[in-house]
């Protein structure tokens, strides 16, 4: 059993997290004048060093990313070896992604629609302090693609610095473009891209071996500290997201990639559940990418010309379970605060759910923003946000699996498409 664990990283994740959780669930729940014990777990020495294990992972993985995703485009694009090629692949990536997030949105906003209407509340929302709202003026067509615009057209270096990943993105697009154009193929550039690309994915596969103690202090603080408690049409709430993200991933998905590939359903699993295990976790696709593209070239076969240039890109643009949250949430908070939708609103909260996806951050709550630009767009009061952030937290950790597993079928798929053009 212990060789088995020892082998599989997707045990070795799934033991962590069940071990962090019969630990922290054994420790004593008393309250006293001062409030319950979990607040004084929280400031003792031991805790803190458990938490060292999830601060260590993601500050690693922060360190290496823009890297990953820089190094890994740029020697994708110029791997396919002509522009005409990169523009096939482009479009064959683009269109599955549109196709997935399409199908996504529509069935968020097709069962929400069917559901009965949520009562609307009685009492006013007040926001937590630290919540910064998006002004009014943002919900107009040119104020988001000045603000995509300013966030894609920086520095390159400032964009690595702040893990800007839009930004990182349009980069090494162009510049690798660029450098296809201008450069022959066997040049000494290629070479020292890939060099540095798989220097790179030997310290990353380094980092990852750390996964599950992170996994360990992820759990353990979320079991500690977390209040799981939902009620009454929060709760009702809570519990159609999750029923329509697991349809989308156990479901839409799989079936997509069924009848694109052909590959059956409990090899795709397979293949892929170490990283989403690892996005289940961390709530984060961009720290998952290093081990979705590991999975990708070991586990699916997918050429590393396909997965260098889909993984990245789908970390930063392909949101699907971001997508239906967003789109199921505007329609709960609509309703909460009374507002009768038009058709004109219902298609704009499908535009918009599409839009505020694509650059999302992908880190844990990295929706939020997005999400205020769809509430804007069907006139919801932003007051709204601090409803959606007493369960973000745990719907996040199943729409980051869908987010990765989209990602994979994507790449899987691309690279069928591309292998038939051949």
């Amino acid at each position: 059993m212990l060789s088995t664990i020892k082998r599989s990283l997707p045990l070795q994740l799934l033991t962590a997290a069940i071990l962090a959780w019969a630990i922290a669930s054994m420790l004593p729940v008393v309250t006293n004048i001062s409030g319950p014990v979990t607040e004084h777990i929280t400031e003792q020495a031991w805790y803190q060093l458990i938490l060292l294990g999830k601060t260590t992972y993601i500050g690693l993985l922060k360190m290496v990313i823009g890297l990953v995703v820089m190094l890994s485009l740029m020697q994708g694009i110029t791997n396919i070896g002509s522009t005409l090629k990169l523009k096939t692949l482009g479009v064959s990536t683009l269109t599955f992604y549109s196709l997935t997030s399409i199908i996504a949105i529509s069935l968020g906003l097709g069962a929400a629609l069917l559901m009965p209407e949520w009562q609307p509340l009685v009492e006013p929302i007040v926001v937590a302090d630290h919540i910064n709202l998006i002004e009014q003026d943002t919900v107009t067509g040119s104020s988001i693609t000045a603000k995509l615009l300013a966030m894609a057209l920086v520095n390159p270096f400032s964009a690595l610095v702040n893990g800007n990943l839009l930004a990182i993105v349009l980069f090494s697009l162009l510049f690798s473009v660029s450098l296809l154009r201008s450069l022959p193929q066997n040049h000494v550039v290629f070479t020292v891209i890939a060099g540095l690309n798989a220097g790179l994915n030997k310290l990353v596969q380094s980092i990852i071996r750390l996964a599950p103690i992170a996994v360990f202090a992820i759990v353990f603080e979320f079991t500690v500290t977390g209040n799981t408690g939902l009620f009454g049409q929060l709760a009702l709430f809570a519990l159609l997201v999750f029923v329509l993200t697991l349809i989308h991933g156990v479901i839409v998905l799989p079936t997509l990639a069924k009848i694109f590939t052909g590959i059956k359903f409990s090899t795709l699993f397979k293949a892929i559940s170490a990283p989403l295990a690892m996005a289940f976790a961390t709530s984060s696709s961009s720290a998952t990418l290093p081990l979705s593209m590991q999975a990708a070239e070991n586990e699916l076969g997918i050429s590393q010309s396909t997965s260098s240039f889909v993984l990245p890109l789908g970390a930063v643009m392909n949101m699907d379970g971001t997508a239906l949250f967003e789109g199921v949430a505007a329609l709960f908070l609509a309703q909460l605060f009374g507002i009768d939708l038009s058709t004109t609103g219902i298609v704009m909260i499908f535009i918009m759910a599409m839009v505020s996806s694509v650059g999302a951050p992908g880190m844990p709550s990295g929706s939020m923003s997005g999400m205020q630009l769809v509430m804007l767009a069907a006139g919801i009061p932003l007051e709204g946000i601090a409803i959606l952030l007493i369960i973000e937290r745990p719907l996040d950790t199943f729409r980051t699996a869908v987010n990765v597993e989209g990602d994979l079928i994507a790449a899987l798929v691309v690279d069928k498409w591309q292998q038939n053009k051949i």
